[in-house]
């Protein structure tokens, strides 16, 4: 029988969907599962999105430029320009989705076995990433204690070695919620500057934060034009995570002209959903407002749900939509397999995403989920009650 690559071997399974096919079954036996695993929004798409799809007269579907449409650029650079990011549409390449962007990022700065420095827990397809671009997660841990602060700046320094190519950062954060403040960002800066690094940054939750925060692109640091990348999407701004359209941003000429290699290997991004991100880019201010509104009620009727169970903590998040839970479990693997095959509360079951996807340092978060509140409240305080009841009697079990 042929060989399977080593490369194929270790590429890790997403902790968000490895759990899918117990989930398919349960709802096969009748259950109905509360998707708490997966930061896919209940909010509507704009309109205008819609709209500029249904509505387009398009005869023949071509190919785009493989750095995007022109038209779509530069309306992305005008939106940056009013988010504080001076960029223009020669500094964006167009990508399908963010997934793309960050593999041109870590294929633009690192060769096979480089490393990557990255805070963890972390979003668990930078390990998949990380793996199919032959680089190295080197992980410096934050914990759930202080909130999943960044951790000490000669944490960062202690790891940094020979073959150290970047420092990546998902702000806000993707598993914890975590908002880095501009002094946490300076901080990094100096690092990347001293040692001669790229900063990535992740930047898809940019519009959700909450408490009055504000979010500080790594693009308005001062001092880091020629060290700093950003990765964007529309997947969660605009409830569009299946346009599968994202972008990556920088002012270093020499990172574009690079990554666009790459785009020009793949071809091009989508042509239609392009199209409806153009248009996206005309949602109202009002549309993000009540957005945001209703994730912080979610937020907060959820982490006061989840504070009355015994024996979970839970992070309160700044920005995102997401927190993570440590629960009174030895293996959160185990027990989310377990709630999907063989327990459910008058019909219903909830699924989560086990928190040890999240790391990559071994044995870190084997008691953690990582629980996306995309759902109503009525349906997130129904879902920590059947975690409740659940983790009861696993642990009666």
């Amino acid at each position: 029988m042929p060989t399977i690559s080593a490369k194929g071997h270790q590429m890790p399974e997403s902790p968000i969907r490895k759990l899918v096919p117990y989930a398919e079954d349960a709802k096969k036996r009748g259950i109905h599962v509360f998707h708490l695993n997966i930061g896919q929004p209940d909010i509507k798409t704009p309109r205008v999105a819609l709209d500029a799809i249904k509505n387009n007269t398009i005869e023949t579907l071509a190919y785009s430029r493989s750095e995007g449409s022109e038209e779509y650029r530069l309306k992305l650079a005008a939106y940056y320009r009013k988010n504080g990011v001076n960029c223009d549409a020669s500094e964006i390449i167009v990508t399908t989705g963010g997934s793309e962007a960050l593999m041109f990022a870590m294929g633009t700065v690192a060769d096979q076995g480089d490393e990557i420095i990255i805070p963890e827990p972390f979003y668990a397809n930078y390990n998949g990433f990380a793996t199919a671009s032959g680089v190295k997660v080197v992980p410096v841990v934050s914990d759930i204690e202080n909130n999943f602060a960044l951790p000490p700046i000669e944490d960062f320094e202690a790891l940094i070695t020979d073959k150290t190519r970047a420092i990546l950062i998902c702000n806000p954060g993707n598993p914890t919620g975590y908002l880095y403040s501009k002094e946490e960002l300076e901080k990094l800066a100096a690092i990347a500057v001293k040692h001669d690094l790229f900063i990535i940054a992740d930047e898809v939750y940019r519009e959700f934060t909450y408490d009055g925060a504000t979010h500080h692109s790594i693009l308005s640091i001062d001092g880091l034009k020629d060290h700093a990348i950003v990765v964007d999407s529309v997947s969660k701004r605009y409830s569009m995570c299946g346009a599968r359209i994202g972008c990556l941003i920088s002012k270093n000429k020499k990172v574009i002209a690079t990554a666009l290699k790459f785009a020009q290997a793949r071809l091009s991004p989508p042509t239609f959903a392009q199209i409806a991100c153009e248009a996206a880019l005309d949602t109202p201010q009002e549309y993000f407002d009540e957005v945001i509104e209703e994730y912080v009620e979610r937020r907060n009727l959820l982490i006061e749900e989840l504070s009355k169970i015994e024996g979970v903590q839970v992070a309160t998040p700044k920005g995102a939509f997401y927190c993570i839970a440590q629960l009174p479990v030895e293996d959160t693997d185990d027990f989310a397999r377990w709630m999907l095959e063989n327990f459910d509360l008058n019909g219903e079951t909830v699924m989560v995403a086990p928190a040890a996807g999240f790391y990559s340092t071994p044995g870190i978060g084997k008691n953690q989920v990582r629980i996306a509140y995309v759902l109503k409240k009525e349906d997130l305080v129904r879902a920590v009650t059947i975690l409740k009841e659940a983790l009861n009697r696993y642990n009666a079990s």
